[in-house]
C-alpha cells in the first residue's frame, strides 16, 4: 500500500572535464559546436508528449554573434498554458501511482545519459545561446546538471523517516506529489538550474508545467529531448516557450495551481506572490512558492587577507560568465592599507582578459544574453563615468556590433550607499569601497544593511578571529557564505544553494530541503486489534 524508498548511496560528484588543448571532450565539443552552429532547430512546445508550434515564431541569437539565428520558438501563450495544465492533470493520476524507484531510474538515466552521449549536446547548446565559455558550460550543463540529478534521487530517498510505531500498532509516513501541477519558470544564465526546476518537483511525484526564458530555448529544448530519452512518461513535465506573462498568468488562474518553482528576478517573483495571495481563497490547496531571486554578492577583506587570492577571487567571482550569475561578486570592501597594491593587480589581470566569440576558447569572457541586457549595462556604464562619486579603472571590452560584448568593468565609489553598491546589475561591473582599516565593525554593519538582498557573500582573512568574528556580524546577510574563496560556484551535495531577504526562500536547491517542499506527507496508523467496546476503564463501578 506504501510507496517507502530505499535508501540510495550517495553519489559522487561529476569530474569537471579540462578541455585542454589535445583532449578528447575539446575534440567533441568543437564537433558538436560545429554541428550545432549549422543547424537551427524550430523548437516545439511539448504538451502532454506531442509537439506543436502554436503562436508566432521568433528568432533565438547566439549573444556573441547576434545575426546569427541559432533556433526558432514559440510564443505559446495562454492557451498552450491552458492546454499544459490539462496535460499535466491528465497524466497525474498514473504518475502519482508510479513507485519512486521507477520515477528515481528515469532521472538516473537522464543523468547517466548526460554525462556520456548528450553531454557535448548541453554543452555546446549553452554555449551557443547563453555565450558561456567551454569551461562555464562544462560545470553548468554537464556537471551540476548531472549532480542535480543524481542527489535529488539520493536525497528523495532518505526523506521518510518513519514515525514510531507502539505495541499493537503500526505507524508510517509517506511523501505524496502536490494536488495538482506545479509551475516552473526557469532562468536563461543556468541550463543545470533550468532543467532542475521542472525536473525535482516531477521527482517527488509531482507534474509540471515548464516555462524556459525565451533567450534560453535552444538548450530547453535539447534538455526536454533529454528527459523523453530517458524515458519520462507523456505529460509529466510540459512545456511551453516564449513570452512568460501570458503563461504564468494562465497557470496562476487555475484551481489547480500546486506550486510555483522560479528562478529570476525579485520583481518578477514579488508580482507572481502577490497574484498568489490574492488569488488564495480560489485554489483547492495552499501553493507551495519556491523561488531564488537576486543578488548582490558582497566581498569583504579583512587587513589581514592574502591580497594574491583575493585578486583573484575578485576577478573570477566578479567577471566569469560576464558576471551573469546571481552569485557574482559585485561590491567589494578593501582596506586602505591593501588598496593600492591589490588596485594594480586587479588592473593586471583585468588587462589579460579576452572577450569575444566563446568558439574561441582563449576568451576568458563571452556576451551579455541580449540586447536589452547590453543597453541596461551600457547605460550604467555612461552613468558612474559622469558620476563624482565614482572613479572607473576599467572598461574596455565593451563592443555592440558583433555580439553585446560587455568588458570586465572596475568601479571605485566613495559613498558606501551608492546605487551601484545596492542595486543588481547582472553584469561584468565590480564597485569597490575603500575603508579605513580601523573602522573593520562599521564597515561589517554596513554590509549587512547597505543591500536588500542575501544571496551569497566571502570574507577573505588569514586571522581566524577576524573571519569568526565577520560571519557573526554578518549572518543573515549571505546564505552562501564563503571563506578565502569567491562567492560563486556552489557544488550540489556541498553547498546547497539558496539565499534569503530579497534573495528568495532560501530553499537550498541540491538539497532535501528543496526536495521537502515538493511533497505532501501523509501518516497511516493501522490498529492490528481495534477496540470492540465503547466504555473505558475508569468506567466501570468500584
Amino acid at each position: 500500500m506504501l510507496d517507502t524508498p530505499i535508501a540510495v548511496p550517495c553519489p559522487v560528484n561529476e569530474a569537471v572535464l579540462s578541455y585542454a588543448p589535445g583532449s578528447p571532450e575539446r575534440a567533441a565539443l568543437k564537433s558538436a559546436l560545429a554541428a550545432m552552429s549549422g543547424d537551427q532547430p524550430d523548437v516545439p512546445h511539448v504538451i502532454g508528449g506531442k509537439e506543436s508550434r502554436d503562436g508566432a515564431s521568433f528568432d533565438v541569437l547566439a549573444p556573441h554573434n547576434h545575426a546569427h539565428v541559432i533556433a526558432k520558438a514559440h510564443h505559446g501563450g495562454a492557451e498552450a498554458a491552458k492546454r499544459a495544465i490539462d496535460a499535466a492533470l491528465a497524466a497525474a493520476p498514473a504518475w502519482a501511482n508510479t513507485s519512486f524507484d521507477e520515477r528515481a531510474r528515469i532521472f538516473t538515466r537522464a543523468a547517466e545519459l548526460l554525462a556520456g552521449p548528450w553531454r557535448q549536446v548541453l554543452n555546446a547548446a549553452t554555449m551557443l545561446g547563453q555565450s558561456k565559455t567551454a569551461y562555464q558550460a562544462e560545470i553548468d550543463a554537464s556537471c551540476e546538471f548531472i549532480d542535480f540529478l543524481r542527489f535529488n534521487v539520493h536525497f528523495a530517498s532518505r526523506l521518510a523517516e518513519q514515525p514510531i510505531s507502539t505495541p499493537g500498532i503500526s505507524n508510517a509516513l509517506e511523501l505524496r506529489g502536490l494536488e495538482g501541477f506545479v509551475l516552473a519558470l526557469t532562468p536563461f544564465n543556468f541550463t543545470a538550474i533550468a532543467g532542475n526546476l521542472p525536473a525535482s518537483p516531477a521527482l517527488m511525484g509531482n507534474v509540471v508545467v515548464w516555462k524556459p526564458a525565451e533567450d534560453q530555448s535552444l538548450a530547453a529544448f535539447h534538455t526536454m529531448r533529454l528527459f523523453e530519452a530517458a524515458g519520462l512518461p507523456p505529460g509529466v513535465i510540459n512545456v511551453v516557450y516564449g513570452d512568460g506573462a501570458p503563461v504564468a498568468d494562465a497557470c496562476l488562474a487555475s484551481r489547480e495551481l500546486a506550486g510555483i518553482h522560479f528562478t529570476g528576478s525579485t520583481r518578477v517573483f514579488q508580482h507572481l506572490w502577490r497574484q498568489v495571495g490574492e488569488r488564495v481563497a480560489s485554489y483547492r490547496s495552499y501553493p507551495r512558492i519556491v523561488g531564488e531571486t537576486g543578488g548582490k554578492d558582497f566581498v569583504f577583506a579583512h587587513p589581514s587577507a592574502e591580497i594574491e587570492a583575493l585578486a583573484v577571487g575578485l576577478v573570477r567571482g566578479a567577471y566569469e560568465f560576464q558576471g551573469q550569475k546571481c552569485s557574482a561578486a559585485s561590491r567589494a570592501y578593501v582596506p586602505r592599507s591593501m588598496w593600492p597594491k591589490l588596485k594594480a593587480l586587479l588592473l593586471a589581470h583585468i588587462a589579460e582578459i579576452k572577450v569575444g566569440d566563446v568558439s574561441d576558447f582563449s576568451n576568458f569572457m563571452g556576451a551579455v544574453i541580449n540586447e536589452r541586457a547590453y543597453a541596461r549595462l551600457s547605460g550604467w556604464r555612461d552613468r558612474l563615468k559622469n558620476d563624482a562619486s565614482c572613479t572607473v579603472l576599467a572598461d574596455a571590452g565593451w563592443s555592440r556590433e558583433v555580439g553585446w560584448f560587455c568588458g570586465p568593468t572596475l568601479v571605485e565609489v566613495t559613498d558606501p550607499e551608492h546605487a551601484l553598491m545596492q542595486e543588481e546589475l547582472f553584469g561584468p561591473v565590480l564597485a569597490v569601497y575603500v575603508y579605513d582599516d580601523a573602522r573593520i565593525d562599521e564597515t561589517l554593519a554596513l554590509i549587512n544593511r547597505t543591500s536588500p538582498y542575501a544571496l551569497t557573500g566571502a570574507i577573505f582573512s588569514q586571522d581566524r578571529a577576524a573571519v569568526a568574528h565577520a560571519a557573526r556580524v554578518l549572518r543573515q546577510a549571505a546564505g552562501n557564505l564563503y571563506i578565502n574563496d569567491k562567492p560563486t560556484g556552489a557544488v550540489v551535495g556541498q553547498q546547497p544553494f539558496g539565499g534569503a531577504r530579497a534573495s528568495g526562500t532560501n530553499d537550498k536547491a541540491g538539497s532535501a530541503y528543496n526536495l521537502l517542499r515538493w511533497a505532501s506527507p501523509r501518516t497511516v496508523k493501522e490498529t492490528f486489534v481495534p477496540a470492540t467496546s465503547v466504555g473505558y476503564p475508569f468506567m466501570r463501578a468500584p
